[in-house]
């Protein structure tokens, strides 16, 4: 199969030239805190309507004020979409890479409405049962995984903001479970918690120096 992408397409020029090729419900899917240690990997799926939804963009280039405006908007608006969770311990037990594909596999399961396309971000995924295209930074191209990349953001901070009151000291609603300096700071002070990936080096470090 080939379609063409005007350079000057925009953010919707794969959705509308797919949708040219005859594939009308095109899902995007994308995945947050695959780079985290602590915390859920989420990921996301969604078919986006034809019309364009106003200042959509890659979910890393946006405020936190416009993802959460933008995460009502596509939820409201989507003809489908869904976002899934995989647990710290089944990362570790999958490892990442595997991880990540396995929750883009259960988002784009999970949607209510079957897509004949799947745009994927990074890398190629299989087992969707549709033609697919992995897409390099495809949440900055594609606007179905940019969607998806504001509804996996989304939920996922808010996951990791609601683990703060639960797991206090490790400021998880700040660096939402990323290895950033103040996050080492408190596994070195604390040892690793609950919602940890003990499968990673510098969480598995803080165990063999017995701070658990």
């Amino acid at each position: 199969m080939a379609f063409v992408i005007r350079r000057d397409a925009g953010l919707y020029g794969y959705e509308r030239a797919l949708s040219r090729a005859g594939f009308t419900a095109v899902a995007g899917a994308d995945e947050a805190g695959r780079g985290a240690c602590a915390g859920p990997l989420v990921a996301a799926a969604v078919v986006l309507p034809a019309r364009p939804l106003e200042g959509l963009n890659d979910s890393k280039k946006l405020t936190q004020r416009a993802r959460e405006r933008l995460y009502d908007l596509i939820t409201a608006k989507a003809l489908a979409w869904a976002a899934v969770r995989i647990e710290p311990a089944e990362c570790d037990a999958l490892g990442m890479h595997v991880a990540n594909l396995e929750a883009l596999r259960r988002a784009v399961a999970r949607l209510g409405r079957r897509p004949d396309f799947v745009l994927t971000d990074g890398f190629p995924v299989d087992g969707f049962g549709v033609p697919t295209l992995a897409m390099w930074k495809g949440d900055a191209v594609a606007a179905s995984v940019a969607a998806a990349s504001i509804i996996a953001k989304v939920t996922r901070d808010r996951i990791m903001t609601a683990y703060a009151a639960e797991h206090p000291g490790y400021a998880f609603e700040v660096h939402k479970g990323y290895c950033t300096r103040e996050h080492q700071a408190e596994l070195d002070a604390q040892g690793p918690c609950a919602i940890h990936r003990m499968k990673w080096d510098n969480v598995a470090r803080t165990v063999r120096l017995g701070r658990t």
